[in-house]
């Protein structure tokens, strides 16, 4: 298969690839990797229930990123399927010695793809945008048409990798499965609890006096003309539309620059654990429990395995007082700024894991103006983490711009136009930043 090509039918594909899949698992025992996000933990769960009603013999490793080495080094006697990575790393992957090998992702394809690969990608089929859970879903749909338990863990990929505005006619197939509900609202979460508890936690959209302030809360609470019934507020998914409408009204009037983003849009909620939850709430108890290192949980979590539930939101705590020991660290260092663009090297100050969390939530604050890049970068062993993001919407293609420093000095480029990443060698750090500086100033001039 050619770089470049399109496929008119993702769905046709999808069948094709799970019937070579089926062909190909007779023979060997299968070899999960997937991404340690959301999107992959959901992606692999999917994987894992619907091998397990196959009875396969299988084998899953969740991985921060997909590098050269660990490539080289898995087992060639094995079937390996990659969820959520992987369109990336083709010529490694060509030239790595693997015969079977299956990659269901979403991200975009730079290289030609390899004839032993068989892949399912949305990039490949041009406008559809869609999380690589969902193609997991589909995929395992046609192995098992009865799997519409297993929409749901889509959904919740769908929604952590913050694709819910993209839904398409085939995501929308996907919602239908299953017994998700919808509300159109303010995009704060969890929407299932006490409102004054959620906006007193909210930080995206940050509100100026409300955020991290419980006077501040009810301040704006009582202007809104909410008040508690027997000490409890209402949740956001109980309020009426009027109610709805003052509370929008009120958290812009706070924060000017949330006129420029959606603060507005579907809820979706999930029935997890027997009770209807927030897909947003969850999805980031998943995000906090790989990122902490603690995959195993997060899966047991997807699984609904009732031991993971305590251990997973009290992962999901830790996780967001690391997020804030991150964000002080980040307001107060030093940072390199240009026009159009920030850089903020937190070295070993910052979790390589978060710098990229840190960039997406800098993005969405009141900050920074529209428009600017936001680049952000971690120790990780002797190598560098870089995360970079573009606060709201942009011409520039943050994947290209990284992608033209790191032919240059080398290193590993992935991720999206507005959201992607790199990693590089700790001895090219100087190096690296006097280039991207270059390039995005570069790239300034051309706009």
């Amino acid at each position: 298969m050619e770089k470049g090509v399109k496929f008119n039918d993702l769905e046709s594909e999808i069948e094709k690839v799970a019937k070579k899949f089926i062909e190909k698992s007779n023979e060997k025992e299968i070899y999960v990797v997937s991404h340690f996000d959301t999107d992959g933990i959901t992606s692999a769960t999917i994987i894992i229930q619907t091998l397990k009603k196959l009875d396969k013999k299988f084998s899953v490793k969740i991985i921060k990123r997909l590098e050269k080495k660990f490539i080289y080094e898995l087992p060639k006697d094995k079937l390996i399927l990659f969820l959520d990575l992987a369109s990336g790393s083709l010529p490694h992957i060509e030239n790595s010695g693997l015969e079977d090998i299956f990659i269901i992702d979403h991200h975009e394809i730079i290289h030609e793809i390899p004839k032993k690969i068989h892949i399912i990608n949305s990039e490949l089929t041009g406008n559809q945008k869609m999380s690589s859970s969902c193609l997991a879903y589909l995929f395992c749909k046609q192995i098992i048409p009865e799997s519409k338990e297993l929409e749901k863990l889509a959904v919740l990929g769908m929604i952590g990798d913050c694709m819910e505005e993209s839904i398409n006619k085939i995501n929308n197939k996907i919602l239908n499965d299953g017994e998700i509900k919808r509300k159109r609202g303010l995009l704060i979460y969890p929407s299932t609890r006490p409102l004054n508890r959620t906006l007193e936690y909210c930080s995206n959209p940050y509100i100026p006096g409300v955020t991290g302030n419980s006077e501040g809360v009810l301040e704006l609470l009582r202007e809104v003309g909410l008040n508690s019934e027997k000490g409890k507020y209402k949740s956001l998914i109980e309020l009426t539309e009027e109610e709805m409408s003052k509370l929008v009204t009120s958290i812009m009037l706070r924060n000017p620059k949330s006129r420029n983003r959606k603060i507005v849009g579907d809820i979706f909620l999930i029935k997890f654990f027997n009770k209807l939850e927030d897909a947003r709430e969850l999805s980031a108890i998943i995000n906090a429990c790989s990122r902490l290192e603690r995959s195993d949980i997060a899966i047991q979590f997807c699984m609904e395995i009732s031991r993971a539930k305590k251990e997973a939101e009290s992962i999901h705590i830790k996780y967001k007082q690391v997020i804030i020991s991150g964000l002080k660290f980040v307001s107060e260092t030093e940072k390199i700024e240009g026009s159009g663009f920030v850089i903020i090297n937190a070295k070993n100050n910052v979790k390589d894991t978060i710098v990229g969390t840190i960039a997406s939530i800098l993005s969405n604050s009141a900050i920074y103006e529209e428009g600017t890049i936001i680049i952000t970068m971690a120790y990780y062993d002797d190598k560098i983490k870089v995360s970079s993001r573009c606060v709201g919407k942009n011409t520039r293609n943050l994947r290209e711009i990284l992608t033209k420093v790191i032919e240059k000095i080398g290193g590993e480029v992935g991720g999206h136009e507005f959201a992607a990443g790199c990693m590089i060698k700790q001895k090219k750090e100087q190096e690296f930043i006097e280039l991207l500086q270059k390039n995005l100033e570069i790239e300034l001039v051309k706009i």
